[in-house]
């Protein structure tokens, strides 16, 4: 039995507390009793009393399981982190990318992935087949993934097909009621905005999770299943590559902070010819962006 096993781990603790009600020299009940009492069958209580002897805190001779010394702190096993959802593996995932480094070309080993992202392996596989098929993975022939890129005219498609969604939402946020929660949720992103902008030359690694944040509030004004999937991509591709060209990166989500907030007072204005103008202004920057990282990394083909 694997000793991540959290039923496993649970018993064993608990086998601790009654290892310590016991004396020197006394016996533990039952595999039968120790199954009821830990609540686990008896296939993990032999588990468990094989660790406690392996542990020195038993010995164990025929049915007579005695308690030889006293437990400490240290006996105790951790519980394994609670395993991630696909939603919380995409943050993870993308985290991880932007924060290592990690270039295109790496090879993606799942066993040690689902251990430091504490996620089923299959939620794993799972995970890059769905990105498999928007260019950022690809299975290599004898198994297993490897992080992609993509081609210059991949980037311009998503990028106008970006464009097409964002901009009806646009239309669609403007016209709403002067009640409706958008206009709270766009105060607060200013504000977040702004806060972001005074530590710039520090945190300027944050602006990522706000830049999906902020657009994911604009679509989201739509609702459409399929605008909700495509945010996905955004996140997983445009926040990806962008980030690949360092150079200027601190500089590049200065500006952007910028656009965003003149981009949200447009929106305040509630003025569709100025929301769309300022809308298509960012958006261009941010392909022109896309497109200047993947020439600064030679996978602009």
């Amino acid at each position: 039995m694997a000793r991540t096993n959290t039923r496993f781990i649970e018993a064993y603790n608990q086998a601790l507390s009654l290892c310590d009600c016991s004396e020197i020299g006394g016996t533990l009940p039952s595999e039968n009793m120790l199954a009821t009492e830990l609540g686990v069958s008896r296939t993990v209580v032999r588990s468990v009393l094989a660790q406690l002897e392996l542990a020195g805190i038993i010995t164990l001779d025929g049915r007579d399981k005695t308690v030889v010394r006293c437990t400490r702190p240290s006996d105790a096993m951790e519980m394994p982190a609670p395993l991630l959802n696909i939603e919380e593996l995409e943050e993870r995932f993308l985290d991880w990318v932007l924060r290592m480094d990690v270039p295109p070309g790496t090879a993606l080993n799942v066993a040690q992935l689902s251990k430091d992202f504490s996620v089923a392996p299959h939620t794993l596989q799972e995970f890059f087949a769905s990105l498999s098929r928007v260019g950022i993975v690809t299975r290599r022939p004898r198994g297993g993934w490897v992080l992609h890129g993509f081609t210059t005219d991949y980037a311009l498609e998503l990028s106008d097909f970006r464009t097409v969604l964002e901009l009806n939402s646009v239309r669609h946020l403007v016209a709403l009621a002067p009640d409706h929660e958008i206009w709270a949720k766009l105060d607060e992103l200013e504000r977040q905005h702004l806060a972001l902008l005074d530590k710039i030359d520090e945190d300027y690694h944050d602006f990522s999770k706000l830049d999906e944040t902020f657009h994911e509030t604009i679509n989201g004004i739509v609702t459409n299943r399929f605008v909700k999937e495509f945010q996905k991509v955004i996140s997983l591709i445009f926040h990806y590559h962008f980030q690949w060209n360092k150079s200027d990166e601190r500089l590049r989500n200065e500006s952007a902070i910028r656009e965003h907030l003149n981009y949200i007072e447009a929106l305040r204005s509630r003025d569709p010819d100025r929301a769309l103008a300022a809308a298509k202004t960012h958006l261009a920057t941010s392909k022109q962006t896309l497109l200047n990282s993947l020439r600064a990394n030679s996978h602009a083909t």
